[in-house]
């Protein structure tokens, strides 16, 4: 078994550096397809955080749990400057 490098309470701590800001979210859907998006972070709780895209018609999920990112299976990352 493979040990992961990060705990949840670090992502935790990670995530909310980011509570309020526009971040970009990069879903592995897996076998090599992936799924980009910006949003802001709108919610931090004790087992999941939410995002609110800025597309008005995005019919994608938008509540991960911490552990989803731990897997790799979502990826948080800061929203470049325009």
């Amino acid at each position: 078994m493979i040990k992961p490098q990060i705990s949840i309470a670090e992502i935790k701590r990670n995530i909310q550096e980011y509570y309020q800001k526009p971040v970009t979210v990069r879903l592995n859907m897996g076998r090599n397809k992936f799924v980009t998006f910006s949003a802001t972070l709108s919610g931090i709780y004790p087992s999941i955080f939410t995002v609110e895209p800025k597309e008005k018609g995005f019919l994608g999920k938008t509540a991960y749990s911490y552990s989803e990112i731990l897997c790799g299976k979502v990826f948080l990352s800061p929203a470049a400057a325009s």
